[in-house]
């Protein structure tokens, strides 16, 4: 047995899912003729109160779409420097929209409505344009930390005020939901664009949603076809996205609990430092100098254990709904075999 914790994305389609897939009436999405595809993106922007939505590949897409609808060639955006957008895309926003970052140092990945507020720049010619605030919830790099909407609230107050678009990253946005008990609803009403992601803690193959007003996802729609997103019959997908939405969000509470039962195992270890607080399914921390994260890699995999590595020293454990009690034990029983 295979026990795998690099991340949530690592999950299997289950067999109703499959079935789901299978049976799943299709059309042409290139020419918005796919039943299924128009289905998810109506529930979704429903479910977060948002007029439509937009099916895509993956989240670094909707994220790189809103990005590229949102700003113009110059522009400034501004985020949290452990941001999705920032760290692992690719370096897509200055190679797809043209723009620069300016990053700020959050709290665990959170940032403020003052924060964001000292960085806007003025009107001057010579200062690039601040164009977007985008937040991430949850944030992977943080270790899972999350966002409430109490916390959201001033941030789209300040952002209201200065007439600044305010995006979503929500790869993990459920998840946040579910620790938080807040609904949908209350969160997509505090953004003008939220990418909620599919095939993470849900468990769907692919994709992410893209969600906005009409005038945004008309933009959006075009710029993911630039991007080479248009997709034919993808209702295949999008029904999968369908069947995740309705059967796999309250469950995640459960991929919370085995985090923190990790997080204790961890606790144990001579050799491990500085976890990071488990809010949600994701439990990063620090391997020993001496000993470093690859040696440690090393020795999960000899008990058929794959994990990644952060860096030279940080490890990343993902839970996630393909890891169950079992597999949580064979890892107990792992880590206390384990001497570095």
């Amino acid at each position: 047995m295979i026990i795998d914790l690099r991340s949530d994305t690592v999950t299997k389609p289950s067999a109703p899912m499959l079935q789901a897939m299978l049976t799943a009436p299709v059309g042409d999405d290139v020419f918005n003729e796919d039943p299924t595809i128009i289905q998810l993106e109506e529930k979704l922007a429903t479910m977060f109160n948002m007029q439509v939505g937009l099916f895509c590949p993956s989240g670094t897409m909707t994220n790189q779409i809103a990005i590229k609808a949102h700003t113009q060639p110059g522009d400034e955006v501004i985020c949290d420097v452990n941001s999705h957008i920032y760290v692992n895309e690719g370096g897509g926003v200055a190679f797809n929209s043209g723009v620069q970052v300016r990053l700020l140092n959050g709290d665990r990945g959170r940032i403020a409505a003052k924060q964001i507020e000292e960085n806007i720049n003025g009107d001057f010619d010579w200062l690039p344009r601040t164009a977007l605030v985008s937040l991430e919830n949850t944030i992977n790099k943080a270790g899972g930390s999350f966002y409430t909407a109490k916390d959201i609230e001033p941030i789209a107050q300040l952002c209201k005020q200065k007439n600044l678009p305010l995006h979503l990253d929500g790869a993990r946005i459920f998840n946040a939901l579910v620790a938080t008990n807040e609904s949908a609803q209350q969160h997509g009403s505090l953004f003008n664009s939220i990418s909620v992601c599919l095939s993470k803690g849900l468990g769907a193959p692919v994709g992410s949603v893209l969600l906005g007003d009409k005038a945004f996802i008309k933009k959006a729609r075009r710029i993911r076809k630039v991007f080479g997103g248009g997709m034919r019959q993808g209702g295949i997908l999008a029904a999968a996205g369908l069947y995740a939405i309705e059967h796999n969000i309250t469950r995640l509470k459960d991929d919370h609990a085995r985090a923190k039962q990790l997080e204790k195992m961890l606790q144990a270890l001579p050799f491990i430092e500085n976890i990071l607080p488990v809010d949600t399914n994701i439990v990063i921390f620090n391997v020993a100098e001496k000993v470093g994260s690859q040696t440690f890699v090393q020795a999960l995999q000899k008990h058929n254990i794959k994990a990644v590595a952060f860096g030279k020293n940080t490890m990343r454990m993902v839970t996630h709904l393909d890891f169950n009690d079992d597999m949580l034990s064979e890892v107990g029983k792992a880590l206390k075999a384990i001497t570095l």
